[in-house]
């Protein structure tokens, strides 16, 4: 087991589960049906890849795994994910954050870049299970 990958993931699941509870009961009176299905979505990958880090973590032993995925993982879920939830506040909060807009397909770049190297390694593995 890689205890990083794990809690990480754990914490990417936990606040993901928090934030879906925020915009299925508290935000749906403040934020239009757009903005709640974006902010959605944004729970959706920030789940998704939780997920697969907590999964990697539990399996470390039988995946060689490297910093790459952690990084990339992390990064990209923090800069898709959180750059929805900004750019889906701005107007609830008052300020304008539509600069954060070209953040959010560099975070979902960097997810596919991260899971393209996955399988590359993957594919490369010794192991024949």
């Amino acid at each position: 087991m890689n205890k990083t990958y794990a809690i990480l993931g754990a914490i990417l699941i936990c606040l993901g589960i928090i934030l879906g509870a925020l915009g299925a009961h508290s935000l749906k009176n403040i934020l239009t049906l757009d903005e709640l299905s974006s902010f959605e979505v944004g729970v959706r990958y920030q789940m998704y890849h939780g997920i697969i880090m907590l999964v990697l973590g539990l399996n470390a032993k039988e995946i060689s795994l490297n910093s790459y995925y952690l990084f990339g993982f992390t990064l990209g879920t923090i800069l898709f994910s959180f750059s929805i939830y900004s750019l889906c506040a701005d107007r609830a909060i008052g300020i304008d954050l539509s600069f954060l807009g070209p953040i959010t397909p560099i975070g979902g770049g960097v997810l596919i870049l991260t899971w393209v190297y996955l399988i590359i390694q993957i594919a490369k593995s010794k192991n024949k299970n």
